[in-house]
């Protein structure tokens, strides 16, 4: 792998003005790279608009055995103002649990990438999940989001740093940033896992949903590395684990402010309304096809309202129209992890319970006594769903007017 500046170079100093580490100069008005600063992380190539800048990717094996540590990428949660860092999310904090055990399994260490504008003592919360050391980048150019921004920085701690294994959350920013990252190191990319762990070889196993859901997928990258998979929110568990001092290792990453290719014109937020979205609901009654209609479906919201839950769906319900996708649990929708899961007229198509066997406590009601979801459930109730949903409402609305007199 090696970087070149071809004579087409028209000296637009462009891509000086990128290089996050300064490694770029002019000599007789032609770019020259230092290749002793150089990190090949891109962020020129992607600036000159001649494309005089090349960087060769060799197709033959390379020496992995520089490559150590987990690395999990911390997102951050959006903020009404772009400008303001929101909290840690807490699929972070499943990724760091998850990266701890594979960690330990490979004997080294677990490490947290922190894109911020500013430290607000981050260390001190990840020290809570095991964190050996962190990877502190302060710029404003952070925020708000941006593929290019962010991509520069991480190639660069990447190039420098060498990772062994590289997590990344499987949210809207972790599915831009991870492939993009891949693409320009050449490395493979393991998208939406649900589970990892590490062969007798020191692999990462990667498994995923693979032909619809049908078969679990088991996939190794032994010829690059890092190892990189972005993971499903709610699938992995959080544990926490103190560690002792958690080691810090600041990098003063330049971020020319024309490296950004987009601008953002207008923001649109979509109210949400009811209880919290089904990613973070601690209850959740969920419906599908076998509830029949949408005036059926519906009455699934008298019920949430009662145990101040938030409502599900199978894809197959919103398909039917029954209810807006944004309720969709499944492979194809949000993956969810309750401490309650009532399920009325599933019958549990595989990728739907990809998305909510982590339950804690499911319940399900179909009338099929061989539906595949009884195979998940803690409690199976053979009846028509929308019968028992009926008396259910009746019965905890009895109760409840009982405890409020």
């Amino acid at each position: 792998m090696g970087i070149e500046v071809l004579k087409t170079c028209i000296g637009c100093t462009k891509c000086v003005t990128v290089c996050p580490f300064g490694a770029i100069s002019m000599v007789d008005k032609k770019a020259v790279i230092d290749l002793t600063k150089c990190t090949l992380c891109g962020a020129c190539v992607s600036v000159c608009p001649v494309k005089s800048i090349v960087i060769s990717r060799e197709a033959e094996k390379k020496d992995l055995s520089g490559y150590k540590d987990v690395w999990v990428f911390v997102e951050f949660s959006d903020n009404s103002d772009p400008k303001q860092q929101g909290e840690i999310k807490k699929v972070s904090f499943e990724l760091l649990s998850e990266g701890r055990k594979l960690a330990d399994k490979l004997n080294n260490k677990l490490c947290a990438v922190l894109l911020t504008d500013k430290n607000r003592d981050y260390e001190k919360i990840l020290s809570d999940y095991g964190v050996d050391k962190v990877y502190l980048v302060e710029n404003d150019e952070f925020l708000p989001y941006d593929t290019d921004v962010y991509s520069t920085a991480v190639m660069a701690l990447i190039n420098k740093y060498k990772p062994a294994v590289f997590l990344y959350p499987a949210t809207y920013k972790g599915r831009d940033l991870a492939p993009r990252i891949a693409a320009n190191l050449y490395v493979g990319l393991t998208a939406d896992c649900t589970a990892l762990d590490i062969n007798k070889d020191g692999l990462l196993v990667q498994s995923r949903p693979a032909f619809g859901g049908n078969i679990m997928a088991d996939i190794l990258s032994p010829n690059s590395r890092p190892q990189m998979a972005t993971v499903r929110p709610n699938v992995m568990k959080i544990e926490k684990r103190k560690s002792g001092n958690v080691e810090i290792v600041k990098e003063d990453i330049k971020i020319g402010k024309n490296i950004r290719r987009v601008s953002v014109v207008r923001r649109n937020k979509e109210e949400h309304t009811g209880h919290v979205k089904i990613e973070n609901a601690e209850i959740i009654v969920s419906g599908g096809r076998g509830l029949k209609t949408k005036e059926r479906f519906d009455v699934l919201h008298e019920l949430a309202e009662i145990l101040s839950a938030s409502v599900g769906a199978s894809r197959a319900a919103v398909d039917s129209g029954f209810i807006d996708k944004k309720h969709q649990v499944g492979q194809s929708g949000t993956t969810v992890r309750p401490r309650l899961y009532l399920a009325f007229g599933i019958s549990g198509a595989i990728q739907h319970l990809v998305g909510m066997k982590n339950s804690d406590i499911i319940i399900a009601i179909n009338k099929d006594p061989n539906a595949p979801i009884f195979g998940v459930s803690k409690y199976a109730v053979v009846g028509d769903g929308y019968d028992i949903l009926k008396k259910l409402i009746e019965k905890l609305s009895e109760r409840k007017e009982k405890v409020g007199n």
